[in-house]
């Protein structure tokens, strides 16, 4: 790849180096009870929403697969599954980091951490799906309609369930009145720690797909020298 056609991922490695240490030297914790910690919100939420993001690009490319059945649209919908299960690891990971340090315990089946981990289990039962099946067409289609169906559990369990259950996670983003509670430079750099992680999902996203298309031809290709 030319140098030129590579601006743009040193752009991205400028800004997130950027974000992270104004993540830990410009932004003064604000939040009461929270102290350092609250440091952790550049990147725990950001993972949250690529997982997300994830979920309902992969359920899009699984309804576009159903329609036309174009075997490219079921390699974005596994790769973007795939990304989003990584990112829901890091969330919880995060999150757990956080309660560490605040409750004194990593995991305490919080609301909040109940339901990620479900998540996590839905997504991971996606993959199973598709190793149990070998073949290909019938893989595809019963994934896709699997996809589908479980994002409709993504914001249930990812925005629903944490708020109509008493939780000892703190105050989202954006609380019930719909105002953002944050001072101003924390929430600049939230919103670039965010507009970069949702960049870096679509770089992996873009490099996923390429793979998949590579091996997929490679696998062809040999199908068609041991039949010839």
């Amino acid at each position: 790849m030319s140098l030129d056609k590579k601006w743009w991922q040193y752009l991205l490695g400028i800004w997130m180096t950027v974000v992270i240490i104004l993540a830990f030297t410009l932004v003064q914790p604000v939040v009461k009870g929270l102290g350092q910690s609250v440091r952790i919100l550049f990147f725990h939420v950001p993972c949250a929403w690529v997982a997300t993001l994830a979920f309902l690009v992969s359920a899009v490319y699984s309804i576009r697969y159903l329609r036309n059945e174009d075997h490219n649209h079921d390699i974005m919908a596994y790769s973007a599954a795939h990304i989003g299960l990584l990112f829901t690891i890091l969330a919880t990971v995060t999150g757990a980091v956080w309660a560490q340090e605040i409750w004194g315990k990593a995991w305490n089946w919080d609301p909040r951490q109940i339901s990620i981990f479900i998540l996590m289990l839905i997504y991971a039962a996606y993959f199973a799906l598709r190793s149990a099946v070998e073949e290909e067409e019938k893989q595809a289609r019963l994934a896709a309609v699997y996809s589908i169906i479980a994002f409709v559990t993504v914001p249930f369990l990812m925005f629903i369930v944490p708020r109509i259950i008493d939780s000892l996670h703190p105050d989202p983003l954006i609380n019930t009145d719909a105002k953002i509670k944050m001072e101003t430079t924390m929430c600049y750099v939230f919103f670039a720690s965010l507009a970069g992680f949702t960049a870096i999902f679509f770089w992996m996203l873009r490099l996923k797909v390429r793979v998949m298309q590579i091996n997929r031809t490679l696998e062809i290709e040999q199908f068609n020298q041991e039949v010839r």
